[in-house]
């Protein structure tokens, strides 16, 4: 029962201040303090309680209970005082991003998730003076992108003061690579050259745009988002099928909603599952050592002369190690040939330790979950089905799998719009993964509620039932939109004028003073 309670803590790193203390400053006898800390949890952080508690379940320390009590009390001593930090605060050793990286160092005080018992979200990496080392000669075109123009800085670029790089799960999933401006006015202040932000209208067209002439079918997060877009066109087509005659009677055919609504109705089902199977594996194929995907040049300023400079960032596919670029084929490894193969599922280990703490495969699970389930209703929707179904049959196979299911696409958007946020509380307005999760959160709404109105025969029920997928499939509509144009974005840039500060305390730190896009 002790492995159990442990192996459930919330906690998951110890503070720096533990590992050099005595017992004196703890207060914690010799023997518990020297049997607390002799597996460097310093370092790795109490993730390694379990493999403490691996080893404590081998058959020759099975009857050592006092050994496991004083494990159990050291641990909870140091809970007590505050000296274990919560689980959205730490990376697990196994999963934390770019902790190799000679340009960039992790800023431990902007990371941070939703909910304390899950996994960080959110984490911003400082640059290090040796990003300036890595920077490439000047260069009129850079490789990476199409060649064209030098563009006016005030058009094209903006000079910044500083610049970070932004980790996010979901970023990390969809191979996307936030970087964090602090803009100034004065050349002379800037450091950097950083694109514009993706926020700014000349910016968004060109994204949109984008959808409409870059297929990139190799890359799992466009085929996800558009295979979404699909199904939510499909159900589109659906909810006409089955709510226009009760709007416009004149309109109806015979049999338009046992043929029209019940074949879409499996179609649209079916690419929904499809697209949550997909959704599934992005989720487990996920950059483990996490990706910078910028590279650097040297660009000269007026003040060359004077020893003035800066330092242009461009998006770099060379320097990307996230799967989403192999056009080799729809599922594979990233460029890097040190990334991992890919994979259906997930280890056991994989699982308890990291994944089932993770808010994006979470929500992932619980939509292929909600899929699956909805598949039922759009199978014995089809023509031949339904109509030789009773009612009671009905009830059990057609409308009580669109309550489950629609139950678990409001689950899946609740948590996708989790993720993005610093606190459980605290809506990511300026998130597009957000919107994303709230669109879908309200069709999610929408397809439970047209099977909750049509277990009821009476004719408002069954016309608010065919209303709810209607509006429901339209929020589907938006939100794959959204998601369509999220997954061509590679290289997001945002603005937060938090950056340099030291974060004293009662300040807001970068990533909650700006959710970026």
């Amino acid at each position: 029962m002790v492995f159990d309670q442990l192996r459930k803590s919330h906690y998951s790193t110890l503070a720096e201040r533990v590992a050099g203390a005595t017992p004196l400053d703890l207060g914690l006898p010799q023997n518990q303090l020297r049997f607390s800390l002799s597996f460097d949890l310093s370092q790795h952080g109490t993730h390694l309680i379990d493999a403490i508690l691996a080893r404590f379940a081998h058959k020759a320390y099975r009857g050592d209970d006092v050994g496991v009590q004083a494990l159990a009390a050291s641990v909870s001593f140091l809970t007590a005082r505050k000296c274990l930090t919560a689980r959205n605060k730490a990376f697990h050793p196994s999963y934390h991003p770019l902790k190799h990286h000679p340009q960039l160092t992790l800023d431990t005080k902007r990371v941070t998730g939703p909910l304390s018992f899950l996994n960080p979200t959110t984490a911003q990496f400082q640059t290090t003076p040796e990003l300036a080392t890595h920077a490439e000669p000047p260069a009129q075109t850079s490789p990476e992108i199409p060649s064209h123009r030098p563009e006016p800085i005030a058009q094209a670029e903006q000079p910044a003061s500083s610049v970070a790089y932004k980790w996010t799960s979901r970023n990390n999933r969809k191979g996307r690579h936030t970087l964090s401006v602090n803009p100034t006015v004065s050349t002379a202040d800037a450091e950097f050259l950083a694109p514009r932000s993706t926020a700014s209208l000349q910016e968004v067209a060109r994204g949109i745009w984008r959808m409409f002439t870059w297929f990139p079918v190799w890359d799992i997060s466009y085929d996800v988002a558009t295979m979404f877009t699909l199904g939510s066109v499909v159900w589109v087509i659906n909810a006409f099928f089955v709510y226009l005659p009760l709007v416009r009677p004149e309109s109806e055919f015979k049999n338009e909603e046992l043929y029209g609504g019940g074949i879409t109705a499996f179609i649209g089902a079916t690419i929904f599952e499809l697209g949550s199977f997909l959704l599934m594996a992005e989720a487990v194929n996920e950059n483990r050592t996490g990706c910078f995907g910028w590279a650097l040049e040297r660009a000269l300023s007026h003040d060359a002369e004077k020893g003035g400079g800066f330092l242009r960032l461009r998006p770099s596919k060379s320097a990307c190690t996230h799967h989403h670029l192999n056009k080799r084929n729809l599922v594979g490894k990233g460029r890097n040939s040190h990334s991992h193969s890919w994979i259906w599922f997930p280890s056991k280990e994989d699982l308890r330790t990291h994944y089932i703490h993770d808010l994006g495969f979470l929500a992932s699970f619980s939509q292929l979950c909600g899929a699956t389930i909805f598949w039922v209703s759009g199978f014995t929707a089809l023509p031949g089905i339904y109509d030789k179904m009773s009612r009671v049959c009905i009830v059990i196979f057609y409308w009580t799998p669109q309550v489950l299911g629609g139950s678990g696409f409001i689950i899946s958007g609740t948590l996708f719009m989790l993720e993005t946020q610093t606190r459980w509380y605290k809506p990511a307005f300026r998130t597009l993964g957000w919107w994303i999760g709230l669109w879908n959160l309200i069709g999610g709404i929408g397809f439970t509620l047209c099977p909750a109105f049509g277990y009821d025969r009476a004719s408002w029920t069954q016309y608010q039932a065919c209303l709810s997928t209607f509006w429901g499939s339209w929020a589907f509509l938006i939100g794959s939109a959204i998601q369509w144009f999220e997954s061509l974005d590679k290289h997001p840039v945002e603005v937060d004028k938090t950056l340099g500060d030291e974060d004293p305390d009662g300040q807001k730190t970068g990533a909650e003073a700006n959710d970026g896009i």
